[in-house]
């Protein structure tokens, strides 16, 4: 007969226990109730939960420079069909206007019953006069045809880049719901940890920084290099405790690069939409030689930027649930700096 014995309990080690500690971690929030006998499982350290808070901030950050990059190129071709949907009803009222006046010869025409154009010739007193009027006819037709294909061709071309920024646009939306969908993903398990982390520290957001003005306080002169970054820098200070949004560019909220680029348009800067496209957008800066009003950016992936301000700090917003404020450029890898102009 075959024994029917217990399997033996082995001990986790290595990579096994690593997992099994993970899960621990991961539950330690969820758990709300014990057996009287039971234990709780120990909560993670602050800085582990830190760790894991810092980590979705900058996925955060990454899935919001990639939406708004979609976001961009999907409003530009939504602008671009609008401008070929106008242009094809232009150009249709045109062509309907030269089909009318075409049908009213016609008509005309035929109404008046006129002799075939070679017996009028051998009946006119004034055979030169008649030669004359036949010629202007034949021509104003020929003008009149020729308008008519042309306009026919321009718009069927207009009807192609029509079809084909429709198809562009819908590429674009698709992927911006995709991304969309990726975000509420990170949120929601960006939600999760910094609840832990309000849970283990009493405050969700423990990253230093210096607090927003009371309303119709000024706020220290800047020294700035020239006039309009000395004008960014006041207008990026005027947001100061304003919500960090996705994908918001002002006058309300902001993200990150939403925030440089409001600021440096205020003082006349075109700047690109994302952290990816600004970086790009002037002289490149050492560490060493910031100056006001310079672009500072973070992470290798180039996820996040801030507005210089001078004494090492800068504007920025943060991430969801932490508005706009003056923070240290040391708090965040540095990836490098850009001075518009």
């Amino acid at each position: 007969m075959a024994s029917h014995r217990k399997p033996k309990q082995r001990a986790l080690t290595g990579a096994t226990a690593r997992t099994a500690a993970t899960f621990v971690i991961a539950g330690a929030a969820s758990a709300t109730a014990f057996t009287d006998t039971g234990h709780a499982d120990p909560k993670p350290a602050p800085d582990q939960v830190k760790s894991q808070v810092d980590a979705l901030y900058q996925q955060a950050e990454q899935a919001t420079q990639k939406y708004d990059a979609v976001k961009a190129l999907a409003d530009s071709a939504r602008t671009q069909l609008t401008s070929l949907q106008d242009q094809l009803a232009r150009r249709t009222q045109e062509i309907n206007k030269s089909r009318d006046r075409l049908g009213s010869v016609a008509a005309a025409q035929y109404r008046s019953g006129e002799p075939d154009p070679a017996m009028r010739l051998m009946l006119s007193s004034r055979p030169d006069q008649y030669l004359e009027r036949a010629s202007m006819l034949q021509q104003v037709g020929t003008n009149q045809a020729a308008t008519l294909g042309g306009l026919t061709t321009q718009e069927r071309q207009a009807q192609a880049l029509r079809d084909q920024a429709g198809r562009r646009l819908t590429l674009l939306e698709a992927s911006e719901r995709e991304l969309a969908t990726a975000k509420e993903a990170v949120t929601s398990e960006l939600d999760h940890a910094r609840d832990l982390l309000g849970q283990l520290t009493g405050s969700q957001d423990t990253a230093p920084h210096a607090p927003a003005p009371a309303p119709g306080t000024a706020h220290p002169q800047v020294q700035a290099p020239n006039s309009r970054a000395a004008q960014a820098v006041s207008f990026a200070h005027a947001q100061l405790g304003k919500p960090y949004v996705w994908g918001a560019t002002g006058p309300n909220s902001y993200d990150c690069s939403g925030l440089t680029q409001a600021a440096w348009s205020a003082a006349g800067v075109s700047l690109p939409r994302t952290t990816y496209s600004q970086i790009n957008s002037g002289a490149r800066v050492p560490a060493s030689q910031l100056q006001p009003g310079d672009l500072v950016f973070f992470y290798s992936s180039v996820s996040h930027v801030g507005l210089y301000i001078g004494d090492g700090q800068m504007i920025h917003a943060p991430h969801p649930g932490a508005p706009v404020r003056i923070s240290p450029v040391a708090e965040m890898p540095f990836a490098g700096a850009t001075r518009p102009a």
